[in-house]
C-alpha cells in the first residue's frame, strides 16, 4: 500500500526517539591536565593517587604559586604547604580548616626575593607547624633538608633534590617513586624551572652554569610525564611536564654556553621586594617568632 505523506511523517516522528537513544552521546572534552590535577584524583593519576589531595593556589602581586598536599587516606589527613606567601596565609588556613586537614609542614623551595614567606605567620597562627627549607639556604627554620632527604605526610612523601643556580640553596621537591605514590610524579621546581623559562641567576649566589647543570641532572632526568609545578608564572600557565620543557623551553633547550649567554644578557631590573623579602625570609618570614610557635 502506498504510504501517504502524513503517515510517513508520523512514522518518522515515532521512530526518532528510539533512533537517538541508540546513538552514543558525545562525551564532553576532558578537563586540561592542570585542572585534573587540581581535582586530586582522576584518570591523569594512578588509583593510588586517590589518597592525595592537591590544590594549586596563587598570589597575584608576586605571581607566586602555593601548593597544598595532603594524604586524605590517613586518619589525621596530614598536609604540607610549599612556598606559602605571608599575604595569603589566612586564605590557606581557611582552606585547610574547611578540608579538615592537619598542617604539619610549611616548606620553601628557596629564600625568595619577591615576596615574604608565610611560614612565620603560619607558625604563630597554628602552633606545631614546622618550617622547612634546605640547609644550604642558610635560613632559619625548624627542619633543614639535604639532597636525598624525604618529607612524609602519611603514606605520601616528597624527595629532596638540590637544584641550585637561581640561588645557592634552591631545592626541588619531587613526589615519590613507586606504585603506592601519586603517578605521574610531580616536581615542585621553585624558580629552577619555570614554564617555558627559568629563574634569574644574577643575585643571591646565583650561577647560570650551576642552574643549567642542576636542571639537566636533577629535573630533566625525571620521567618525561612528570608534572612540573613552578613557584611562579607570569604568562597564565599552571603546569607543564618534563618532556614539554625539554622540548620547548626557550632557554634550557640550548647548549650550556648559549644558555649562559642568554642569562647574562637578560638586563633585568633590581627586584623591588628584595631588600625587604630576603632579610625577612632568612628568619622564617618574621623578625621575631614567638617561642611557643617554635
Amino acid at each position: 500500500m502506498v504510504m501517504t505523506h502524513f503517515s510517513r511523517l508520523r512514522q518518522l516522528l515515532l521512530l526518532q526517539p528510539k533512533f537517538l537513544s541508540s546513538q552514543p552521546r558525545p562525551l564532553r572534552s576532558p578537563p586540561p591536565t592542570f585542572l585534573r590535577s587540581l581535582m586530586g584524583s582522576s584518570s591523569s593519576f594512578s588509583s593510588s593517587s586517590s589518597k592525595l589531595l592537591f590544590r594549586q593556589l596563587f598570589e597575584n602581586e608576586s605571581s607566586t604559586f602555593t601548593y597544598l598536599l595532603a594524604d586524605v587516606s590517613h586518619p589525621d589527613k596530614p598536609a604540607l604547604l610549599i612556598d606559602p606567601v605571608d599575604k595569603t596565609v589566612d586564605r590557606d588556613l581557611k582552606l585547610i580548616d574547611e578540608l579538615g586537614l592537619k598542617l604539619i609542614y610549611a616548606m620553601n623551595t628557596h629564600v625568595h626575593a619577591d615576596h615574604v614567606t608565610g611560614t612565620g605567620l603560619l607558625k604563630t597562627k597554628l602552633p606545631g607547624v614546622k618550617s622547612v627549607i634546605s640547609k644550604a639556604s642558610g635560613s632559619k627554620a625548624d627542619l633543614f633538608l639535604e639532597p636525598g632527604d624525604k618529607v612524609s605526610i602519611g603514606d605520601i612523601y616528597l624527595e629532596v633534590r638540590a637544584t641550585p643556580g637561581h640561588t645557592a640553596g634552591c631545592v626541588t621537591y619531587v613526589t615519590g617513586e613507586g606504585a603506592d605514590q601519586p603517578q605521574p610524579r610531580m616536581a615542585f621546581t621553585g624558580d629552577a624551572v619555570l614554564i617555558r623559562g627559568c629563574g634569574r641567576t644574577d643575585f643571591q649566589g646565583g650561577s647560570s652554569d650551576q642552574l643549567y647543570e642542576s636542571v639537566h641532572s636533577q629535573i630533566f632526568s625525571l620521567p618525561k610525564d612528570t608534572l612540573i609545578y613552578p613557584a611562579h608564572d607570569y604568562k597564565g600557565f599552571e603546569v607543564s611536564t618534563v618532556g614539554e620543557e625539554m622540548q620547548h623551553n626557550p632557554r634550557l633547550t640550548k647548549d650550556k654556553e648559549t644558555f649562559k649567554t642568554i642569562m647574562s644578557n637578560l638586563n633585568l631590573s633590581y627586584p623591588k621586594m628584595i631588600d625587604v623579602a630576603v632579610p625577612a625570609n632568612m628568619v622564617c618570614g618574621l623578625q621575631d617568632v614567638p617561642s611557643q610557635a617554635n
